[in-house]
């Protein structure tokens, strides 16, 4: 089972020093990334800048479609020139087979705001007290969202904390 996580840092730089981390813990076999994407939102740029970055995906199970939309929905950027009203229920619907609800995507989009960046990491097979421990050594960081239970949830968040 793969588990959706989304870091927010408060610099543009701070998703890829994340990405950096995780990657480093994928190679020390201490997390398992399954796909990995990060958003950059450089300050006085309009939009923020997307990225996927599946070199560093073990089994690249989402693909580039999949990252667009999801940050087509958040940020509201134009992808592959879908109505937006039309595809809204289809998408959110689509959405919710990987555990992003609509609660999801308005926390996410109330976080990564001009000046921050996100790492989103769909992520398996985690050592959480290795992980969690590296972590601590990240840029500062908030947890803004993730498909885990509220008691997995919880619990990260106590231990970054």
């Amino acid at each position: 089972m793969s588990n959706l996580v989304v870091l927010m840092f408060s610099t543009p730089e701070g998703a890829q020093q994340g990405l950096e981390l995780a990657a480093r813990l994928q190679k020390e076999h201490l997390l398992k990334i399954v796909d990995a994407a990060t958003v950059t939102w450089p300050v006085g740029k309009k939009k923020p800048k997307t990225r996927q970055h599946t070199n560093l995906a073990a089994a690249g199970a989402l693909d580039g479609a999949f990252w667009g939309l999801l940050f087509g929905f958040i940020f509201f950027i134009p992808f592959l020139g879908a109505a937006v009203g039309a595809a809204a229920g289809a998408i959110s619907g689509h959405f919710r087979d990987y555990g992003i609800d609509d609660d999801f995507i308005k926390e996410v989009r109330g976080k990564i705001t001009e000046g921050s960046s996100g790492l989103f990491l769909l992520v398996a097979e985690v050592t959480t007290d290795k992980v969690v421990e590296a972590f601590k050594a990240a840029p500062p960081f908030e947890i803004v969202a993730s498909n885990l239970t509220h008691e997995q949830e919880q619990k990260l968040q106590e231990a970054f904390s």
